[in-house]
């Protein structure tokens, strides 16, 4: 498995709930057992709580959920006071439901699909209870906040490691123009192969270009058999390079190779979509121009012919065209990433982002950490 600088530094102890309660079933009557005997009163809430979503959601993901909640609730180390679930569909339940077992508040983080995906009425439950939300695009904000309107819901964008993705060393930008076919223009497109990222669309979009490029692909995922036989059938198999999965120092070097960062993100018919994704704020942290789809909030930092370009969504020629012309005008790319730097260096902090969750979560534990603690909290990288 790949393991990203960001991994050495946790120090905290790690403990899995288990997946499918099939895989540990005296593990999960356990944590029940010593749940209801700590409080029989409580467990007993927390169970009618999940009577009343099961009811409205009869599905064996619920019923998985009150079963990791038993566990949580069951093996919390003495002194747990309070629980931050990230993802508000799955995660956010355990953590509701073994709150409840535990007499003890929550709080929550949304990203993308669990914003857009979750029913309406679960989140507004969620949201009302804890104690406060944070998530990470305005797009997201925007959402929550109409759904439940009483509720702590705050902005928290997720920031950049300023030390893992400080500028280049070397200004970026090549005179390759796509005419040398020894030379080829590099786009990188970086992402999980799963639909909403689109890129069955950019491969089509691939086949329609005639200068020199050449596509490398980072990630993996689901659709990799599909997407790789659909480059085979378009005849794109020397124009892209699939590097399969890296970690986080390898992408960061990939970005600094690269002419230009591709994505093409869609809103799938079930809901799924992206939030902000973070490969498009390093890259353009790297001074890489972005061509990206008008979709989700990757407009809140793309800003289309400022740092880089936006287009349709499942629009594969206006695609093509625009990345056709982005590799015949190295002086148009050096103008958008020089932009792109800029955009990154006058925000999009990893550090602010942490503080203020710090200032929430003292808030929600009703302490204030003294000035030392918070320091020891952020000292080396904020990501720690």
């Amino acid at each position: 498995p790949i393991r990203h600088p960001v991994h050495a530094a946790i120090r905290a102890p790690i403990l899995y709930l288990p997946e499918y309660l099939r895989e540990a079933p005296g593990r999960v009557l356990r944590g029940h057992a010593r749940a209801f005997r700590r409080s029989p009163g409580r467990y007993l809430r927390a169970a009618g709580a999940w009577l009343r979503d099961l009811c409205r959601d009869p599905t064996p993901s619920r019923g998985r959920r009150f079963g990791q909640a038993g566990v949580l609730a069951g093996e919390l180390p003495p002194g747990a006071a309070h629980l931050h679930a990230h993802f508000l569909h799955t995660p956010a339940s355990v953590a509701r439901y073994a709150a409840r077992m535990a007499g003890l508040a929550y709080s929550l983080s949304g990203h993308a699909k669990d914003v857009w995906t979750t029913p309406a009425w679960e989140l507004a439950e969620k949201l009302g209870e804890a104690r406060f939300t944070v998530t990470c695009t305005a797009q997201n904000h925007g959402r929550l906040r109409a759904l439940a309107p009483g509720a702590a819901v705050e902005l928290v964008y997720h920031g950049l490691d300023r030390i893992l993705f400080a500028p280049p060393p070397a200004p970026s930008g090549s005179n390759r123009d796509g005419r040398d076919p020894d030379d080829p223009v590099r786009l990188l497109a970086i992402g999980r192969f799963q639909a909403k990222k689109g890129f069955d669309v950019l491969l089509d979009a691939l086949a329609r270009i005639e200068r020199h490029v050449r596509l490398t692909v980072v990630g993996y995922g689901p659709l990799e058999a599909a997407l790789r036989a659909q480059a085979a059938r378009l005849c794109l198999d020397g124009r892209v390079t699939w590097a399969g999965p890296l970690d986080q120092v390898a992408v960061r070097d990939c970005y600094r190779a690269a002419d230009l960062f591709v994505l093409a993100p869609r809103v799938t018919p079930g809901g799924d979509q992206d939030g902000l994704p973070n490969v498009v704020v390093e890259a353009l942290s790297q001074g890489l121009p972005v061509v990206a789809t008008r979709v989700a909030a990757i407009p809140e930092i793309v800003v289309d012919g400022e740092n880089g370009r936006l287009v349709p969504p499942e629009d594969p020629a206006t695609l093509a065209a625009t990345l056709e012309g982005l590799a015949a005008d190295p002086a148009s790319r050096r103008r958008l990433g020089a932009a792109a730097r800029g955009t990154v260096a006058t925000g999009w902090d990893l550090e602010a982002g942490l503080t203020r969750l710090a200032v929430l979560l003292d808030g929600a534990l009703g302490l204030l950490l003294a000035d030392a603690d918070r320091a020891a909290l952020l000292s080396g990288r904020a990501s720690r």
